[in-house]
């Protein structure tokens, strides 16, 4: 029998383009069920994918602090959440809950 080797997968390295950034943010936003460290991460996989180091300046914060603002481990501020939504080129939305 073969054995079969694995990679880690990283989204990070498919997110080429800002729709495919946006719609990855639109689906984790619709799959985290409240859970803010689970929308910070997916901030921080498409930060990676531009580049965390540009990601920060334009964010005005250390690398350091946008890497563990958005590592997944802790719930960052909403202050912190906007800058990176804007220094990625986002927009965040808002559309009514429709409950059938």
């Amino acid at each position: 029998m073969r054995k079969t080797t694995t990679t880690r997968y990283d989204v990070a390295e498919h997110l080429r383009t800002p729709e495919e950034m946006a719609a990855y943010l639109e689906a984790c936003l619709e799959e985290a069920g409240g859970d803010a460290a689970f929308v910070a991460k997916a901030l921080g996989d498409i930060a990676r994918a531009k580049g965390m180091l540009q990601v920060a300046r334009d964010a005005g914060l250390s690398r350091e602090s946008l890497y563990k603002a958005l590592s997944g481990e802790r719930t960052p501020g909403f202050d912190t959440i906007l800058k990176v939504v804007s220094a990625l080129g986002l927009k965040l939305h808002a559309e009514p809950n429709r409950i059938s």
